[in-house]
């Protein structure tokens, strides 16, 4: 499967939910006791999400998480995943040693979640035995939506939210007040960034911003079309973009040969994102980013083309896992990628 379509579907997350009908003008017993407790009658609050307004009542304990984005705001906010469906079938099975089947955020996952299959195509049998009160969802179809509502509340997000859609999420776990605190820190550790990177900034401005699994293509990263290249740009970096992409609108994502390189000769530093799904060969969780941009690394130092840029004569031709950014745009993927980005820019070669 092509990086694109792949990273396309993350930011555009589509897949199937239950809602509970707190979204209509009765409330629905709970599905454990049969009861709705008094507390939950007066606890309710109305989240927007991308397919609409759903009423959460009480605070959720049993929650189904679809996508690893939705992962790290439900541990970055304090609660934990019953069932959990990732993007990519890196493990299966439940999640009995969740920090070692979980790349970047299973060491925070204290529990050990049901398997629900991929993001994208939920096992329902597996969300029904998890008896959920809330699933998180990425973008969703209708129907699939419609499905996921009649097992519990559903609530859907688009991943090109990133951050914004954390007070939704926190509002939906009873959490708003922690939701607002982790915005602020996100913001305030993007400032000091900024700071720290701008003596890199002010020599090297210009960066090119691609996506490869093995060089046999290049994919296009915007400060429009992607956490990664966003964050880039809002640390003061001037992005490079092919001639005739408008510099202020480079939402579509291009894909241009190691041929073309050549033309964009221009920029100083060249950040080049890598993936690679199959973990088959890994014995360890830990060594997933290190694996994420190997072939690509191996293939570029071996490239002529590629050897003959400036930014690789310079030395400022820079690896990163894409797993960081497009899978995890929310706080705790921001932290991650900043120290990657700090550890990578800032240290001397």
């Amino acid at each position: 499967m092509r990086f694109f379509a792949w990273s396309r579907r993350l930011l555009v997350i589509s897949l199937a939910w239950w809602t509970i009908s707190c979204q209509g003008t009765t409330q629905e017993p709970d599905a454990k006791s049969g009861e709705v407790s008094s507390a939950e009658l007066t606890d309710c609050r109305t989240v927007q999400h991308e397919m609409g307004d759903t009423e959460i009542c009480g605070q959720p304990e049993t929650i189904v998480v679809l996508g690893p984005y939705l992962l790290e705001q439900v541990l970055a906010l304090g609660a934990q995943p019953a069932g959990y469906g990732d993007h990519i079938a890196f493990h299966q099975g439940d999640y009995d040693n969740p920090s070692q089947q979980i790349p970047y955020l299973g060491s925070r996952v204290t529990t050990q979640p049901v398997n629900v299959g991929l993001a994208y195509q939920p096992s329902i049998e597996a969300i029904v035995k998890a008896q959920p009160d809330l699933i998180l969802a990425p973008g969703l179809e209708a129907a699939q939506y419609e499905q996921l509502t009649t097992i519990a509340p559903t609530l859907s997000f688009n991943i090109v939210g990133g951050n914004s859609n954390l007070n939704a999420v926190g509002q939906a776990l009873g959490r708003s007040d922690l939701a607002e605190v982790l915005l602020a820190e996100t913001n305030a550790r993007i400032e000091q960034a900024k700071a720290q990177f701008a003596p890199v900034i002010k020599n090297h401005p210009q960066v090119l911003m691609l996506t490869s699994g093995n060089m046999q293509a290049f994919n296009t990263i915007s400060h429009t079309n992607s956490r990664c290249g966003a964050l880039v740009q809002d640390l003061g970096f001037q992005p490079v973009y092919l001639e005739g992409v408008a510099a202020d609108e480079p939402t579509s994502v291009v894909e241009i040969s190691i041929e073309a390189l050549p033309e964009l000769d221009e920029a100083d530093s060249i950040l080049l994102f890598g993936y690679q799904w199959d973990t088959s060969g890994l014995t360890e969780m830990t060594a997933f980013d290190q694996q994420q941009t190997q072939t690509l690394k191996q293939a570029w130092e071996k490239n002529a083309i590629a050897q003959s840029l400036d930014a690789s004569k310079a030395g400022r031709v820079y690896f990163i896992p894409a797993y960081l950014c497009l899978g995890l745009p929310g706080p705790i993927g921001t932290e991650l990628y900043l120290e990657e980005l700090k550890e990578q820019l800032l240290t001397p070669n």
